[in-house]
Order: C-alpha cells, then structure tokens, then sequence
C-alpha cells in the first residue's frame, strides 16, 4: 500500500471513532516495545482526563494535561529560548506515550512549557496542582518563580494567583531535574535504574501523575484527615482551613445513597467525631464506602465545599483463639494474601495509560481471588488506592527506596538525606492518609538505604496511630513494629513466631514464564526466580507452592505477599504479561486456591481440594492468548468477568 493510502486510511478510521484529528497534533506514541490495548485509547485531548483527586473533589477545576513543549537542556542551564518538540503529559519523557521516548540524564534537565486559557478571578484564588514530579522539580508563572519542590512521589500544590495577569492566558514553565544517573544517587526512587536490567527497570523522569488547576475562594479547605473509629462507631474528620480566622464555621454530613446519615458543625480547624448507628463495616468481601460533604461557610455564605468518602474498617493486632499473634481486620483475624504490585506499564512506564487501565490490574487481582496487594517501593496516583478502597483490597504501602551506600557520605551529608528522605514519606503518608485500603506502611525493603529503623518505626506510628507498621520487609528485621517480615524465594517460609508482633512472608514465589510475542526484549533474555517453559508447569508449581503456605497458618503464618502481579520489563515472574494481554494462571482455576485463608478450617478442608481439583490446562495449547479473564479475549470487562466467579465458602 502507498503511503499516501495509508494515511487516508488512518485518517478515515480516525473520523468513523470520533477521533479529534486537530487534537492530535503530530503526537503519535513511540514504537519499539510491547503495548497495553489501552495505548491506543490515549490522544492530547484526552490524556487521563479524570479528576485525579478523589478524596477531595471540587467542581471548580480544569485538566491542563496534554500536549506541552519541552526540552533537555544542560543541567545548569537557564530556560530555554526555544523547544525541542511537544511532549505528551502527564506521561515520562522516557516512556512510549510521551510521545518522545528519550533518556534524560543527571547532568540535564527537562523543562515544559505550556500557555494556558485561564482567567484570573475575581475575589478567588488559584491553585495549580501537580500529581507527582520526579524528582527536584521548579514552576513559573508568568516568569515568577512560585515554587520549588524535591519529591518524586508526592503532590505539589501552589497558590498562583497573584502572578496571574489579566489578559486570560497564563504561561506555565517547569523545570525537573532526575539525579538517577549519578554514581550514588541519594534520593527515593524504588526499582528506577540508570542500566535496567532483572529486577531494575528503566528511570522515569519529570511529570508523571496529572497536572491541574482549580479555582476556591479567599478562605477554603485545604486538606480534610478522616479516619474511622469502629470501636466508637464513630468517622472522625479534621478540616485544615486556609484561614482559621474571621468566624467561619464547618459541618460535616455523612451521607448512605444520597441521605444524611449523621451530621456536625464546628469551628474552622477543629476534630470532629461523627457518631454513625450499626455502621456497616468495610472489608474485602464488602467494601461499602460513606460518602462525606465538609462545607465551609461564613456569616451564611457557602466559602467552599468539598466532597470525600471513607470505609469504616480497622486494622490491628490480636490473639486468635490458639494463643498466635495475627493480623486483624475490624476485630477478627484475617489472612491476608495477595501479590506484589510493582505498577508498571510498557507504554507509559511510571504511568498507567487510562484511568481503565489501573482499575483492571485491581478488578484482575480481585478476580484471582486475593484480598491484598503490597504497592512495592513506588506511590500510585490516588485513583489507584480509589478503585482498591471501591473494589476491595488491602493494600501494603511502602516507601520507594533509596539505594545509597551510606559508607559513601560523611555524617552531615546524611543528616541532610535522611531530612528528605523523612520529608518525602510524612508527605507520602498525609497524602494517603484518607484510603481505607492502605492497612501497612512499609518505610524500608530488603535494607535498601534502611537506617535508624527503631526512630522511623516510632515515627511513622506516631504520624498515623490508626494502621500497622512493618519496620522492614525482608532480611533485615530489627524487631521493632508490628509484624516480622521474610523473604524466601520460591518459597514458603516463615519466621519463628512471636508474643507480640504477627509472622508474614512479605515476598515468596517469583515463578517466571516468558510468553513469546509479548515480551519487553524479544529474542533477548529474560528474568525470573524460577523460570518454568509451559503453563501446565508453572500451573503445577504454583499449586504446590500456596498449598504449602496455607500449611504454615496453623504456625502462625499471618500473611503472604506473592512476586508478582505482571512482568516488568525483562523479569517474567508475573501473572500477567507485561502487556496485560495474556493471564498466565486463570482466575477461574486459582481463585478458590487464593481464598482459602480462613485457618484452620482450610488446612482441613485443602487435601481434599486439592485431590479433586484438576490441573489440566483447559485453553487450547496453540491459542495465542493462553488465560485471559473470558478465556478467550483480552478485551473481556474484568469486572463481568470477577462477578461471574462463584466461589463456595468451604473451599
């Protein structure tokens, strides 16, 4: 076919889906790896087009993602008189989706550039609101500086309103710059790697969550901490006021479908308990949300409205009935099982590519019948822990890791890392704070830039009393915090148990299988802690190896956390591709196997589930698609697909 015919052919089948062809620009995603089917959903007119902060939500706000310029400059360099080209935000500058797809060193700096439609209001104030950046990252306004920030993983928010001119259109100028090409690179940056390869994957740099701005009035809300009582039946909420002065009051109402369930006023700035009737508990198996309306008015006059939710569910430690220390979900035990959740995508690296795209990782894994996910040293978007908190899943929060040989630096040196390490994670945790899903925090993995472990622990407990803290997740215990942590790879294992914290196995399995066809690197090696050639293979192993997991509860074994979710890059040891395009294990054959977490009485009832159960592969061995969530398509709806699964509740 002629070139000229294939590009009427693009164009035609663009009209016939309603694509806005100006819209586009020149921007097409960058070829050379392996995509997710959501890729080719994305445009600049679309690009994550939803509100992107769900505990919070105003009406008030404009998405400013899309097409801006860019360009790498020498790190020192001023800003640039000219730009290299346009890149897509909010996706990396290394990822495929960015348009782009270039590598940015620590010795240069990425700047964007955007003039945005904006008028300044009357007697209101502007905030503009960035995701995340990673990692030191500087914002001008109408060529003010109005802020500067270091952080790769949590939001930044500025108030711009009086360098706003009046001509309506606001020129927006940001600069970032990524020191994961140094020798020793001290910041928090979880698997980024300058040469990726296993278990390292390729660096992200600049924009990678959504950017936006809203307007609110003088005085306005500026955070809303909620956190559940359910000894009380209570939902206790602190508003954060701009101003706390002038007469301004609260009220909070809790709403069920649109009724008020309980409501308070109060001062601006003052704790509030919310006393809620037989309230109905959250959990995996019933993630019920309350909906939350806090309205700030003055003298009558509605100031500013926000609209929020919460689940009313605890998290601690107790005692079951044999005298073992376990995790506890609103007062009774619960095994926890589910995956390790890296949270990378082929197309968009750091950053899913639609907002479908990071519910169906949730809804695949709800399907497979896990009841927790660990997010591995790397924040998500709030959208994610939106869609854990809808569907119903714990989730194990770490810290992104450092990975800094502290032999390297001199003690004032680390003085100033550990600030902002410190910095970084209290930042992670406020922002977080609000998820019922998030039931751990996790500051350290596997002694990656770990310090002063006893310090952290007591301070992150004192900064969020209401969830548990693992002090480290594998190898490097420090017996402080609430569980004790092992890897074991494949695995099980278990620690001895002990009197006052809970036994988990914070990773274990990595039971790899490259699926040609969708693989990072065709032809090129890949990665896996065991690395298994047929899905009858992998399939057998992985029975065997949460068979005997569920055989250490009686032990005391409290939780296990299996490696992993997808691929990532060249390591294999995912359930899914990398792609999303092909389940390796179904659901509809392991989902009764990963939900047996009720000991004893699963160990009981195992043996014979396990003899009865049939390991015979039931795809077609010359399928291209082997598992996926109908058995035959990728495109299935996951969630038609979880609610079709009928589990019985003795297996």
């Amino acid at each position: 076919m002629k070139p000229e015919a294939t590009l009427i052919t693009l164009i035609t089948a663009m009209v016939i889906l309603g694509i806005n062809i100006e819209a586009m620009g020149g921007y097409q995603p960058v070829e050379g790896h392996i995509m997710t089917r959501w890729a080719k959903e994305v445009r600049p007119d679309n690009a994550l087009p939803e509100y992107p902060r769900p505990m919070m939500i105003r009406n008030n706000w404009m998405n400013i993602n899309g097409l801006w310029d860019y360009a790498v400059t020498a790190k020192d360099a001023v800003k640039p008189g000219t730009w290299d080209g346009e890149i897509l935000v909010p996706y990396p500058i290394e990822s495929a989706l960015s348009g782009v797809k270039k590598t940015v060193r620590s010795d240069q700096a990425l700047w964007y550039h955007k003039n945005v439609a904006l008028e300044k209001p009357q007697n209101q104030r502007v905030l503009l609101h960035l995701g995340a950046v990673d990692w030191e990252c500087t914002i001008w306004v109408n060529g003010q500086e109005v802020s500067k920030h270091k952080g790769g993983y949590d939001p930044i928010s500025v108030d711009i309103t009086d360098v706003c001119n009046n001509n309506g259109e606001q020129e927006i100028i940001i600069r970032a710059w990524d020191p994961t090409f140094e020798k020793d690179p001290s910041q928090p940056r979880g698997k980024q790697y300058a040469n990726p390869e296993g278990i390292w994957y390729t660096n992200v740099t600049g924009i990678w969550q959504t950017i936006w701005v809203e307007t609110v009035s003088e005085t306005y809300i500026q955070n809303v901490n909620i956190t559940p009582d359910v000894d009380n039946s209570s939902v206790i909420v602190e508003p954060i006021i701009s101003d706390s002065t002038g007469g301004a009051t609260i009220c909070v109402t809790v709403k069920q479908h649109g009724e008020t369930v309980t409501q308070e006023k109060s001062g601006p700035s003052e704790r509030i308990a919310l006393f809620i009737k037989n309230p109905r508990l959250w959990s995996p198996d019933d993630p019920y949300l309350y909906d939350l309306e806090v309205v700030l008015s003055r003298e009558g006059r509605v100031l500013d409205t926000v609209k929020s939710y919460f689940g009313m569910r605890k998290i601690s430690l107790g005692t079951d009935a044999d005298g073992r220390r376990r995790l506890f979900l609103n007062n009774e035990p619960l095994f926890q099982f589910g995956p390790l959740d890296q949270g990378w995508w082929p197309d968009g690296l750091y950053t899913a590519p639609t907002d479908e795209a990071l519910r169906y990782d949730v809804e695949v894994t709800k399907a497979w019948g896990f009841n927790m996910l660990r997010k591995h040293v790397k924040v998500e978007p709030q959208r994610f822990y939106y869609w854990c908190d809808k569907l119903g899943i714990l989730v194990w929060q770490d810290m992104p890791s450092s990975l800094l040989d502290r032999k390297q630096y001199h003690s004032q040196q680390l003085e100033q890392i550990d600030a902002q390490w410190e910095r970084e994670w209290k930042r992670i945790i406020t922002a977080l704070h609000n998820h019922p899903s998030i039931v751990m925090w996790v500051p350290f993995n596997e002694g990656w830039g770990q310090y002063d472990t006893q310090r952290i622990v007591a301070w992150t407990k004192n900064l969020d009393p209401s969830r548990l803290v693992n002090n480290a997740s594998g190898w490097t215990d420090k017996h402080v915090g609430d569980v004790h942590d092992t890897h074991e790879y494949p695995g099980p294992g278990m620690g001895a148990p002990e009197a006052h914290r809970a036994v988990v196995l914070g990773e274990f399995g990595g039971l790899g299988l490259p699926v040609e066809g969708h693989l990072w690197n065709q032809g090129e090696r890949n990665w896996g802690y065991r690395t298994y050639q047929t899905e009858k293979d992998l399939e057998d192993k992985y029975i065997e190896v949460i068979r005997n997991t569920y055989h250490l509860i009686p032990q005391g074994l409290s939780a296990a956390v299996y490696t992993q979710t997808t691929d990532v890059e060249t390591e294999v040891n995912g359930l899914m591709t990398y792609d999303r395009k092909v389940i390796k294990l179904a659901p509809d054959r392991i989902a009764s196997l990963n939900k047996g977490y009720s000991p004893p009485y699963f160990v009981s009832q195992f043996d014979e589930f396990y003899k009865t159960t049939s390991i015979e592969l039931a795809a077609d061995p010359g399928s291209e698609i082997r598992y996926t969530l109908d058995g035959s398509t990728p495109d299935m709806d996951a969630k038609k697909y979880a609610e079709s699964i009928t589990i019985s509740q003795e297996t």
